[in-house]
């Protein structure tokens, strides 16, 4: 309240210091003075008003009232500049803060359309806004008018029981005409609609400012803090039961894809297990069957430096023996000096040691099994050279000390060996009949040698180098084509 000047009569200080709850208040002293202090506080502002007509504004401070600093009063009044004269005027004293936590709620159910189930239902919202009064002028104008002021609790609910708050009309009315048509118009779920309180306040507030700007005011904030479903209706019960029933269908169905999906994760990875199981069992076979092949080869390795060994230590090596074998062979098979074709038993053990010379080509023996029998193969056929090349004379000179004139195998003087003679490789000429050719050519009619036959490899198992018609590993024939 104002403080009055004894002296005078008239207030000397013009103020208000009253609760925050309050966005207009009329100051109750309506004559005043020239010189008087005018105390506006941080965020109000003081109007004077005069005849339904709004004069000068002041901002926050401290104000000596003046002609110069109230030219609206000067003007209305006619008061003269630099004289002291009294004026009769309102003065409202206005809250530019923002009134926080307005409470709202709808006063009767909201009958909307929800578009999920295609069922009507009935519901209830409730929450709170904050306001503020953004022109001092047009809000003492369009609301306040000659009252005493304008308080929060009048926005919604009036002063009284008999009395409807001045923005209740508008709020009920913008929330439940847009509350209904933005659920139908996003085509929103009444059963998730708590997920979008967020879209549905902004909306709200945005179409409830469209109208208080026409009195001076803003909304900065509004809230749909709840929403009332209407659980004793059979129409939303059914409308929930409806929703369950879907939601645990999808559920199912995910529940399956996840599992088919699993399935079939699981037989691929069985699949590629298999595969690698059965790669890993092969790998495992072929290393079984070269370290038997190895084991093999090294036991007959062993065996044979068993048997030359014992050969040594007897005074004999393992090409002499084998000299004796092939001769003891040829003996058995009736090789004797009493064959027929002029011959006779030297001409035929000399055919031999060169038959002999020439299996190593035909037979399939590894080179250490079959090198000793060729060695002394062809020994045996240089002691008949004579018979072999068509001279009489088996004698031969030692390499070593010079020796000549020597019929023995064995050198007396050094016991250096007899010399193998190598027998040539021969074939007859396809074309012209000539026959034990030892060169590339024919050297009758120039044809050249003939390449041996490498066999044929089977398609069905791969075996190579076959020279019968059929595979003797998978018994495929061989393609005449």
């Amino acid at each position: 309240m104002g403080k009055k000047d004894n002296n005078e009569g008239v207030i000397s200080v013009i103020k208000y210091e009253g609760p925050n709850d309050v966005f207009a208040w009329k100051h109750p002293v309506e004559d005043f003075n020239t010189g008087s202090q005018l105390i506006v506080h941080e965020s109000q502002e003081a109007i004077f008003y005069k005849n339904g007509k709004a004069l000068d504004l002041f901002g926050s401070g401290r104000y000596t009232l003046e002609t110069e600093n109230i030219p609206l009063i000067r003007d209305t009044f006619k008061i003269p500049s630099n004289e002291n004269t009294m004026f009769h005027a309102e003065v409202y004293f206005v809250n530019l803060t923002t009134q926080m936590g307005i409470k709202w709620g709808t006063d009767s159910k909201v009958r909307l359309f929800d578009p999920a189930s295609g069922l009507h239902i009935e519901i209830g919202a409730c929450g709170s806004f904050n306001l503020r009064i953004t022109n001092s002028r047009k809000f003492i104008l369009k609301l306040v008018g000659t009252t005493d002021g304008f308080k929060q609790s009048e926005v919604l609910n009036g002063d009284s029981g008999f009395t409807t708050g001045k923005f209740k009309s508008l709020v009920m009315n913008r929330v439940k005409s847009y509350l209904a048509r933005i659920i139908k118009e996003e085509n929103i779920n009444i059963l998730e609609v708590d997920e979008h309180l967020d879209e549905l306040s902004s909306a709200m507030r945005e179409a409830i400012n469209e109208n208080l700007d026409d009195y001076g005011m803003v909304m900065p904030e509004f809230f749909i803090t709840t929403i009332m479903t209407p659980d004793d209706d059979p129409n939303f019960r059914r409308l929930k039961q409806q929703f369950a029933d879907r939601t645990l269908k999808v559920r199912e169905e995910e529940v399956r894809k996840a599992e088919a999906e699993a399935a079939q994760k699981r037989k691929v990875v069985e699949a590629q297990t298999e595969a690698q199981l059965k790669m890993v069992g092969a790998q495992g076979e072929a290393d079984a069957l070269r370290i038997k092949a190895q084991a093999e080869a090294d036991a007959y390795k062993m065996q044979a430096f068993a048997e030359a060994a014992e050969m040594q230590a007897k005074g004999y090596t393992y090409q002499q023996e084998t000299a004796r074998q092939v001769g003891m062979e040829a003996m058995q098979n009736g090789i004797t000096g009493n064959g027929s074709g002029g011959g006779g038993g030297i001409g035929d053990i000399a055919g031999l040691g060169v038959t002999l010379g020439a299996m190593g080509g035909v037979m399939n023996m590894t080179k250490e099994a079959m090198s000793p029998i060729m060695d002394n193969s062809a020994q045996v056929g240089s002691g008949f050279g004579a018979v072999v090349s068509g001279q009489v004379n088996d004698s031969w000179i030692c390499p070593k000390c010079g020796k000549g004139g020597i019929s023995s195998k064995f050198c007396p003087d050094c016991g250096e060996p007899k010399p193998v003679v190598n027998v040539p490789d021969t074939w007859n000429c396809p074309k012209c009949g000539t026959k034990s050719i030892t060169s590339k050519f024919c050297p009758e009619c120039g044809s050249p040698k003939p390449v041996e036959d490498s066999g044929w490899t089977c398609p069905n198992c791969g075996t190579s180098g076959i020279k019968s018609k059929f595979c003797p590993e998978c018994g495929q024939k061989k393609n005449e084509d």
